[in-house]
């Protein structure tokens, strides 16, 4: 088949047709070629996340596919915020956004490759946490935080499963479907309908809708404590027996406590029944130091503007005055497979269909 066009005004050709060294960079291999999925590693908020290599440079992204279900109406608006967003942070301790990448129709944010996330990591037993590996990967979430709540963006849904962790043991925060920008001096009126409810504040429970960075810290503390406990420590059912799960432990809040409480939109309908006492140090005295309780005892404070800031906390005595200082877990490199909350919900599942036998519901 011939061609019409003469070669004389190709770009890459001389005027014999011979090619020239072009001016312009190759484009890059289709994204289909460009990046090969290895293995699904979770679900986000908006969207599967997949483990993927790059064909060129060998390297492994974390591939975040965006849901277009709502096509007609355009793109998303929760995923265009989300990338938005992230396009303004860089920091250590926050998942970095490499590129976007559309590939047969699906929309891809293409990231930086954590190995395990929280959730996944505490459910293994091949090795455990120093108390030392500990105190870094809280002091890390706690930077993470700091650095988002001085940047103006409050995340909303801090848990184990959207905090990532690499074999060299380095933190970072991430999943950002959520996350808000919020103004410092006026507070602005959100939804109360966010957090995952195992870290949800209790404000947001009884249905505040004015908050800012503090429902964050609350969500920190209830990490806090999961690092030493390897398990999420207030689990409820629904959201009246979350309040309950609080407090059993915290005990009921009292007006000394929490002066706002009662005039909280929701308080009525779920007040208390029963007065309960705090038992919060003698439950967590055997895994944790006096500093770490102190600590833990902040971030959970009831009373939302009393509770401690990401500044504050990384300046408590836990950090700064005990020993042993923060050092990061790097031993994570020695571990067998990758941790995430996606394989520990799989074992758990396979575990149950093990103990329930063939033949029972």
């Amino acid at each position: 088949m011939t061609s019409d066009v003469s070669n004389e005004n190709l770009p890459g050709t001389d005027r014999a047709g011979q090619i020239t060294p072009s001016p312009l960079p190759l484009p890059p291999p289709p994204p289909q070629e460009l990046y090969s999925i290895v293995s699904q590693v979770g679900e986000g908020t908006f969207g599967k996340v997949y483990k993927a290599r790059n064909a060129v440079t060998g390297v492994h992204v974390a591939l975040k596919r965006i849901r277009m279900e709502a096509e007609r109406d355009g793109f998303p608006v929760t995923a265009m915020r989300e990338i938005k967003l992230l396009q303004s942070l860089r920091h250590e301790n926050i998942v970095r956004l490499y590129e976007m990448m559309v590939s047969n129709g699906n929309v891809y944010m293409v990231f930086e490759y954590m190995d395990h996330d929280l959730t996944g990591i505490l459910s293994q037993t091949q090795f455990s946490f120093t108390d030392a590996n500990l105190k870094s990967l809280c002091q890390q979430m706690l930077a993470g935080l700091a650095y988002l709540h001085h940047k103006g963006v409050i995340h909303r849904d801090i848990k184990g499963s959207n905090i990532l962790v690499n074999n060299r043991g380095e933190l970072k925060l991430a999943d950002f479907g959520l996350a808000r920008f919020y103004q410092k001096r006026r507070r602005s009126d959100y939804t109360n309908r966010v957090i995952t409810l195992w870290y949800r504040p209790p404000e947001l429970l009884y249905g505040a809708t004015v908050y800012g960075p503090e429902v964050d810290m609350w969500s920190a503390g209830c990490i806090m404590l999961e690092l030493f406990t390897k398990k999420p420590v207030f689990q409820g059912n629904d959201e009246i027996h979350q309040l309950d799960v609080i407090f059993k432990i915290l005990g009921t809040p009292t007006t000394e406590r929490w002066p706002g409480v009662t005039e909280l939109p929701w308080f009525e309908l779920v007040k208390p029944k029963e007065v309960i006492p705090n038992h919060f140090r003698g439950l967590f005295q055997k895994w944790m130091s006096p500093a770490a309780l102190d600590l833990a005892e902040q971030l959970l404070d009831y009373e939302p503007s009393r509770r401690i800031s990401a500044v504050q906390a990384l300046d408590a005595p836990y950090f700064t005055q005990e020993d042993p200082p923060a050092v990061l877990p790097t031993d994570l490199s020695s571990l067998e497979g990758e941790w995430h909350e996606l394989e520990t919900k799989r074992e758990r599942a396979k575990k149950k269909r093990k103990t329930e036998g063939p033949g029972q519901a």
